[in-house]
């Protein structure tokens, strides 16, 4: 399991990724190889390389927002 805090809000456009939930918010990549960059709150960046069908989950936590997801949802990750 993937997890990382960001400062951020993300947008998910649409076609690529869907909203399947509002709580928890989850997204889910409708094509293969989709890439997301996170800047996380040590100011790291991170390319994560979704399958078709992966998802990211999505908490709003005091200043910030939680981000998970399962390994096995991304093609390979990239620090």
């Amino acid at each position: 399991m993937g997890l990382l805090y960001t400062k951020f809000y993300m947008d998910f456009d649409e076609p690529d990724w869907k909203q399947i939930s509002n709580n928890p918010i989850v997204f889910e990549s409708t094509k293969n190889n989709l890439n997301l960059e996170i800047e996380d709150t040590s100011h790291k960046s991170y390319k994560l390389l979704f399958k078709e069908g992966g998802k990211i989950n999505m908490f709003r936590v005091t200043g910030k927002f939680r981000l998970t997801w399962d390994d096995d949802d991304l093609l390979n990750s990239i620090k």
